[in-house]
């Protein structure tokens, strides 16, 4: 039994390139190994990106379960966690950081100015908080 590879482009698709093919009639190797490495390259998008974070995921999981299995590990598992997945910067540290790498362009008292509103702002973690 032939097990196809995870990135082999669908047949529809090398029959799609033969054909681009037939009308430019140049050399099909080049073209088809070019047309096949850019489908590849695009396949790597986020489904691959989301595998990789679930496969992360689980091996921190599986190395908090293994230490909490530990005599005296047990609460090591919560702070692993939290320091292998911090949180996001939340809207307003994100508006901070800008500010301070735009601040030679500003004056200082818009720079003052804006600061100091920004820091009276409660802080958002995206942009789905802002639409209620």
């Amino acid at each position: 039994m032939t097990q196809e590879h995870p990135i082999t482009p669908p047949e529809e698709l090398v029959e799609q390139w033969c054909h681009k093919w037939s009308i430019a009639n140049g050399d099909f190797g080049p073209y088809l190994a070019t047309q096949a490495a850019l489908w590849g390259y695009e396949q790597r998008g986020a489904v691959n990106e989301a595998e990789l974070q679930k496969a992360r995921d689980e091996e921190l999981e599986a190395c908090c379960e293994w230490l909490g299995k530990r005599r005296g590990w047990e609460d090591v598992s919560v702070p692993l966690r939290a320091a292998r997945r911090p949180k996001p910067p939340s809207l307003k540290e994100q508006a901070l950081e800008a500010l301070d790498e735009e601040q030679a362009e500003l004056s200082i008292q818009n720079y003052k100015l804006i600061r100091t509103v920004l820091e009276s702002i409660p802080d958002q973690t995206s942009d789905s908080d802002f639409n209620g």
